[in-house]
């Protein structure tokens, strides 16, 4: 049945993904009217009766001016107060960009020690988030709310949706305007039914996929899970999903694989599904480490955009941006790509070669550095916080543009050989080798 759907589906997403794109009224001081609908056939979310398909990125702290200049109605975030900017700055800067906020609520999860059986601690984080709530829900930027994240993993106890399900009972009573959901990390029969059951006043479910996402349809029709649903995190290939080296360190995608793989999967997945598909979030409009500084993030630690962004603006606006990034075809250690689990001796001297070409002809500028790895007693769980690791000093010496020769670090331990491809314009392609120094 559902196979039925999704292949009826594609051949009607470009009509539908054309409806929603009605700007928010910078200008209004009056909560925005969100429902969740069922207009011929199909399931949508409706912003003061007008249908809105979600077209976003989940944005911590990433330029939102350029999330909106790239075609994006909204954004999602983690919780309410992120460290740098409260709730009520993030709010006002998405309606001075005409974007709406699915605005996350930090819930306590189980894998960090938050125990739902201590009913003193239930109440006071029921009691916190109702102030959350009375802070922001009349803000017209607000779209909905995103009762944690990811409270699944590494979970066992079912009382976590009993607290989920009484928080969006009194967001229904406090805020009637904005519908909630729950951020979840996969998807399963198991998992819908235990929700169903303790949370059922949860309007909609939201489902984060990395390569797995090619097989939410699988999941859905399993699950018997006919109902709306957004996608609040999908993007690069997950490093616990990727090939690793002969001693256990995950190989990373390039910069022009990653953008290949984001635009097949929205196609194969996201567009097409015009019944039950609300829109969705991609991840990670900004830059973050985890497991190295280049893995999840669409921009760059210096804010160069990457080929992510360039598929992100042609999926939103039906072509792509005037000026693209630049395409990198291979990155190589010693005549060695990174599946070649690359071993040096202490000090080798070695010779690198990238293969790139720009879309417009702009001159390109190519920079190298070594970075040790994250230790594996340091390695974030879940996207928590992570540690950037160390740049190793070394001489790169450049004999052609696209190759250079240097020394490799003189103490044994695992590394990876980066490069950054530039064009000047802010945009720039990049690559990872790891590589073991014995």
């Amino acid at each position: 049945m559902r196979s039925l759907i999704y292949a009826f589906g594609l051949l009607v997403f470009v009509l539908l993904s054309s409806i929603s794109c009605k700007p928010v009224d910078q200008q209004s001081s009056q909560a925005r009217l969100v429902k969740l609908a069922q207009i011929d056939g199909r399931f949508t979310l409706t912003v003061d009766g007008e249908q809105f398909f979600v077209k976003g990125a989940g944005c911590e702290f990433g330029n939102i001016a350029a999330l909106s200049a790239h075609g994006a109605n909204s954004f999602r975030t983690w919780r309410t107060e992120n460290g740098q900017k409260s709730g009520q700055e993030v709010l006002d800067e998405a309606q001075k960009h005409g974007l709406l906020v699915t605005m996350g609520i930090e819930i306590g999860r189980e894998r960090h020690g938050f125990d739902y059986n201590d009913e003193e601690s239930v109440q006071e984080q029921f009691d916190y988030v109702k102030s959350e709530i009375q802070k922001y829900k009349d803000h017209p930027a607000l779209l909905a709310w995103g009762i944690g994240n990811e409270l699944n993993l590494h979970a066992s106890n079912p009382k976590v949706w009993d607290a989920v399900n009484e928080i969006a009972e009194m967001i229904h009573e406090l805020d009637p305007n904005h519908p909630t959901t729950t951020m979840l990390a996969g998807f399963s029969k198991e998992l819908g039914d235990l929700i169903a059951s303790h949370a059922p006043a949860i309007d909609f479910l939201s489902f984060q996929f990395y390569a797995d996402i090619v097989n939410l349809p699988v999941y859905l029709e399993q699950a018997n899970y006919y109902k709306p649903y957004l996608v609040t995190e999908w993007g690069a290939t997950g490093h616990w999903e990727s090939p690793t080296t002969s001693w256990g360190r995950p190989i990373e995608q390039n910069s022009k694989e990653k953008a290949e793989s984001y635009h097949y999967r929205y196609k194969e997945v996201i567009a097409s599904d015009t019944v039950y598909c609300l829109g969705s979030y991609v991840f990670l409009w900004g830059q973050k480490q985890e497991r190295t500084p280049t893995w999840y993030g669409m921009f760059l630690e210096n804010g160069d955009k990457t080929a992510t962004v360039d598929v992100m603006h042609y999926v939103w606006n039906g072509k792509w941006p005037d000026n693209r990034t630049p395409q990198l075809d291979s990155l190589l250690l010693n005549g060695h790509d990174a599946y070649a689990s690359n071993t040096l001796g202490q000090g080798q001297q070695c010779t690198a070669q990238v293969f790139a070409t720009d879309p417009e002809n702009d001159p390109l500028a190519v920079h190298w550095e070594i970075i040790a790895e994250v230790p594996e007693d340091q390695q974030s769980d879940g996207g928590d916080v992570e540690q950037r690791q160390r740049n190793i000093t070394t001489t790169f010496s450049s004999s052609e543009a696209n190759s250079v020769s240097f020394n490799g670090p003189e103490q044994a331990g695992e590394y990876r050989l980066f490069v950054y491809v530039s064009d000047g314009n802010g945009h720039s392609a990049t690559a990872n080798i790891p590589f073991l120094v014995k």
